[in-house]
């Protein structure tokens, strides 16, 4: 697909966020900002909160405290203007099994309200982009799991949207699959899309442009990969939250 970057600058601005269910405190004090132009991992094990940070700023959760600002070119806005702009895939599966490739994709055509021009020009740029064109009759539910997760991706960017949310894409895929679908992550960054995804796999932290370390509700750092490991003196993601839970006994 084209590398063509959008003129408008998206910002996602939070402060303070905590969010509690019972006893159990999800997120605590947590901030972090992100913008247009970098691709960011939230990167965490299970329980570290990514999922309930996601639901968050989709405002499928209201936080206990803390709050979350949208922003386009500086200039606060209310969430409604994002709502037609954001793309989520979560991470259980939220695909059809009985539905061929091409059947989700005239699906969202028609749910997206994308005319046929527009159309038929994104279908053929993400087949091409997704190596899916010649499956498009398999039933998603006969899919590999890359496949089926590049499927998802594909019907996520089919209505070009300004943010994309995804919720450990390559949990269960395979290592080649892996590859092809960050590759296909960079290329949306590249137009200009803000593209967040959470992961547990620490080696894919370090193909992000930025960061936010998690554990536990709790924020460890943020940054660029590369330097937060030198600030913690270790050569990868893995000694990086060993070393945290050592810290911690």
């Amino acid at each position: 697909m084209k590398a063509l970057l959008s003129m408008n600058k998206t910002t996602i601005d939070i402060t303070h966020l905590k969010k509690t269910f019972g006893d159990i405190t999800a997120l605590n004090d947590v901030s972090m900002r992100f913008e247009t132009g970098r691709l960011y991992g939230i990167i965490g094990p299970a329980g570290a909160g990514k999922t309930t940070l996601f639901r968050l700023i989709l405002q499928m959760l209201i936080p206990d405290a803390g709050q979350i600002v949208y922003l386009q070119n500086n200039r606060p806005q209310k969430f409604d203007t994002f709502r037609d702009k954001i793309a989520y895939m979560p991470q259980t599966q939220s695909l059809y099994a009985d539905l061929s490739v091409d059947e989700h994709l005239s699906f969202f055509k028609e749910l997206y309200g994308i005319n046929q021009k527009t159309y038929a020009m994104k279908r053929d740029e993400l087949l091409h982009m997704t190596r899916l064109d010649k499956f498009l009759d398999r039933p998603a539910g006969k899919l590999s799991g890359g496949m089926y997760k590049k499927l998802g991706l594909m019907c996520a960017l089919l209505r070009s949207p300004e943010i994309m949310l995804l919720d450990e894409p390559t949990n269960g895929v395979d290592p080649i699959s892996r590859r092809e679908f960050w590759s296909m992550l960079q290329t949306a960054v590249n137009q200009g899309i803000l593209v967040i995804m959470s992961t547990a796999y620490m080696d894919e932290a370090e193909r992000c442009g930025a960061v936010v370390l998690m554990e536990s509700g709790q924020m460890l750092g943020a940054g660029e990969p590369q330097k937060l490991l030198e600030t913690a003196h270790v050569a990868n993601f893995d000694d990086y939250f060993l070393n945290r839970g050592k810290e911690d006994k």
